[in-house]
């Protein structure tokens, strides 16, 4: 399999797609979940209730949007890389929207069209256990049929066309648990002012009905993951002017 190399050996990275998702609650309020909802939520999280001494509907705003069984996808950032003469060029877009299953369809067209051999990758911060798994869990939700590099059923972990920058940070320390904010600071790589944070994106979604904020989150949080993985490798960063946010 052409994926069995190390990520720092990977020369042509435009066959890396780079990506971050924003997710919420289904739902914005307890009181708007089914009762049978309601009872699979409090006993899959009956042990942070007894730890937190907090009852599920208390646990609903800060954990349903972290769970794919109780959440959505409501925007997906991606990034590539282009070269142009001797330099690097990064575009970054966005598909977000209400609709989860329209979202995910013209996600999963992306990669079907553009990022679907085994010389292609996908590239997040914590993507492995986070981003990735999300993404294709929500697909079977929604009978959306799994593009390539997401149907990773049966595959040997060298045949995964996955990479992660807090994996690469890791170096096999598998307590290892290092945000993108902490990283990009520690290593000088500049990003912009955050408007919001993680924890803001339910809010900003559900009572200020801003998704377009959100989605300008997600776009910083993806060029960082970029300049993360270059920094990485001992490569030079994407200067500001090279960085394209449509």
């Amino acid at each position: 399999m052409a994926n069995n190399v190390r990520p720092d050996t990977i020369r042509d990275l435009s066959k890396i797609l780079f990506l971050d998702i924003e997710t919420v609650p289904l739902v914005a309020n307890w009181s708007e979940l089914d009762e049978r909802t309601a009872k699979l939520f409090s006993d899959k999280t009956r042990w942070e209730q007894e730890r937190q001494e907090k009852t599920a509907e208390e646990l609903y705003s800060e954990k349903a949007g972290i769970f794919s069984e109780f959440g959505k996808i409501i925007c997906i950032g991606v990034g590539s890389l282009r070269k142009e003469g001797a330099e690097w060029k990064l575009r970054v877009t966005t598909f977000h929207g209400d609709n989860e299953y329209d979202l995910l369809t013209r996600f999963a067209d992306l990669l079907n069209r553009h990022y679907n051999t085994d010389d292609h990758w996908l590239c997040g911060h914590n993507g492995k256990e986070f981003d990735f798994p999300w993404i294709a869990r929500r697909c079977i939700v929604h009978r959306v049929a799994l593009p390539k590099l997401l149907d990773i059923g049966g595959l040997k972990p060298w045949e995964v066309g996955h990479l992660d920058t807090m994996n690469m940070w890791s170096f096999g320390d598998r307590k290892n648990f290092t945000s993108l904010a902490l990283l990009t600071h520690l290593l000088g790589i500049p990003t912009p002012k955050d408007d919001i944070s993680g924890a803001d994106v339910a809010r900003v979604y559900y009572q200020d009905k801003d998704l377009d904020r959100i989605a300008a989150y997600c776009k910083k949080d993806v060029v960082a993951t970029v300049q993360l993985y270059l920094r990485l490798r001992g490569e030079s960063l994407i200067p500001e002017d090279g960085i394209s946010l449509v």
